[in-house]
């Protein structure tokens, strides 16, 4: 156990220079996000569209790859490209995946969180969520940091700014802006399209998007989802929180949606 540990923390510390030192000597392309955003999705993408090693899960080489994580902006990071979503999609999903044990290997985080968050019936998530979301955004464990101060540290840096719901609507369109600003190259849209295809969640999950699964890390592949799950409180308590990002990223023009889609 303690050689797991040391060899996660060491796996960590390698990606963490890789990505923060050597991002344009080797080349890196770095895939950053807040979890539950659609940056593993955009990584795959971009590997096989690159021609370039994702090393998912498993130790990173010194060599030119996709290095998909949680960062924040820093001056010597090259080659970025930024996967936003929808924060209070975000957090239904970071819910499920926090307190239900799915197909990725997430035993330890859902311990953690269910330990830390009590509640009588973790799949009333109606009833839940307020309590989550305050807890996502007061209780910085993993990552170390907000989706608000993710989102802030981000959107006024000169890097491409991939939206979640914009993949979902025009996957090639949303891929070809962003790797155009970052190779400086024009992109091959067909070849895009045949890779957006391939990497569509009918195909990976095996599900028709909607059609949810709370016990796989492809949970249910839309957007919105929020509409269906946010209490009052829980629109009051995000509104509270990341209100201002919202707004920032053009999701809501004021915080009306607060009163509009609440019950």
């Amino acid at each position: 156990m303690k050689k797991n540990v040391f060899l996660e923390k060491f796996e960590a510390l390698t990606r963490f220079i890789m990505v923060y030192g050597f991002s344009k000597v080797l080349p890196l392309y770095i895939v950053a996000e807040y979890p539950r955003s659609g940056g593993s999705w955009v990584s795959q993408m971009l590997s096989e569209y690159l021609n370039t090693p994702f090393p998912r899960n498993q130790f990173p080489k010194f060599r030119s790859s996709i290095m998909h994580g949680h960062y924040l902006y820093f001056p010597t990071m090259k080659n970025v490209f930024v996967v936003v979503r929808d924060g209070r999609d975000v957090m239904v999903s970071y819910y499920y995946h926090s307190l239900f044990k799915n197909d990725r290997c997430n035993a330890r985080l859902v311990e953690i969180t269910r330990r830390e968050l009590h509640c009588d019936d973790y799949n009333n998530i109606r009833e839940n969520l307020p309590k989550f979301i305050e807890y996502k955004f007061t209780r910085k464990k993993y990552p170390r940091f907000t989706w608000s101060e993710f989102i802030n540290s981000w959107i006024d840096k000169d890097v491409p700014i991939i939206k979640y719901e914009n993949l979902l609507q025009d996957p090639v369109e949303e891929l070809s802006k962003a790797i155009h600003k970052v190779c400086r190259v024009k992109p091959d849209k067909d070849r895009l399209k045949q890779i957006a295809k391939k990497y569509s969640f009918k195909k990976v999950a095996k599900r028709n998007p909607g059609v949810e699964n709370k016990h796989s890390f492809l949970r249910k592949g839309i957007a919105g989802d929020w509409k269906n799950k946010f209490s009052r409180e829980a629109c009051e308590i995000f509104n509270l929180f990341a209100g201002r990002e919202l707004i920032k990223l053009g999701y809501e023009k004021d915080d009306s949606w607060v009163l509009d889609y609440s019950c």
